[in-house]
């Protein structure tokens, strides 16, 4: 399965690969260091498929094995995100505009400016007045846990944030640096407030909420590729 393609589609959670498979049931599956991975033609764009795995570690990993196995010209992430309560409605999808990996702690120097180096802001100016799917833009937090509901108040105040996910940071620096247009889409399975999170022990309601999210996402998907498509025309 090697060879250029014109997008590289990355899915980080384990739920989210299990659930977007099914509406390509004729792929054929191959290993990676990571996850499995396909190649498929949607309107006639090759697009591969990598289960990049969840973390900050595995998504730049295999963000960057992507780039190097299939030379895209652009980067898509699509997945799942948590909600902070009463900032965002669950299953609402989250174009996101910046992201901020916001679990660096820096005692030596500036704190801040060490969150603002791995900081990426996103240029979607390629994209039509109406999006392939309903969206929110925003901003998405990154971090190697699961939201925190007393770090809640701070991270609204500070990054005006209303999601967070694992991943999304990392993928985000790694297409930067290798110069490559990035998309990232997040639907929100889940919410967090101050006092306790929706999916938090209760794995069965996250892999539920991903069903839904990932059947939209490949629905909507073939659009999205044609809003690249004509980007680049």
């Amino acid at each position: 399965m090697g060879g250029k393609v014109d997008v590289c589609v990355l899915i980080s959670a384990g739920a989210e690969w299990r659930a977007l498979l099914p509406h390509f049931s004729q792929a054929e599956l191959e290993s990676t260091p990571f996850g499995d991975c396909f190649v498929t033609s949607i309107d006639e764009q090759r697009v591969s498929f990598l289960h990049g795995g969840w973390g900050k570690v595995a998504a730049a990993a295999s963000a960057q094995y992507a780039i190097d196995r299939w030379q895209p010209d652009r980067i898509i992430n699509l997945g799942t995100c948590g909600g902070f309560s009463g900032q965002v409605t669950r299953s609402a999808v989250i174009l996101v505009e910046k992201t901020i990996i916001y679990d660096i702690i820096e005692q030596m120097t500036d704190f801040d400016q060490a969150i603002e180096h791995y900081s990426v802001e996103f240029d979607l100016s390629w994209l039509p007045d109406t999006p392939p799917q309903p969206v929110i833009r925003g901003t998405l937090v990154s971090a190697d846990r699961d939201i925190l509901p007393e770090d809640i108040p701070e991270l609204i105040r500070k990054y005006n944030a209303a999601v967070a996910d694992w991943e999304s940071g990392a993928i985000a620096w790694v297409a930067y640096k290798n110069g490559l247009p990035c998309l990232i889409l997040r639907g929100v399975s889940d919410l967090v407030d101050v006092a306790v999170g929706e999916a938090y022990g209760n794995y069965a309601f996250f892999e539920e909420q991903c069903q839904s999210i990932m059947a939209d996402f490949a629905q909507a998907l073939p659009a999205w590729l044609e809003a690249f498509k004509k980007s680049k025309e």
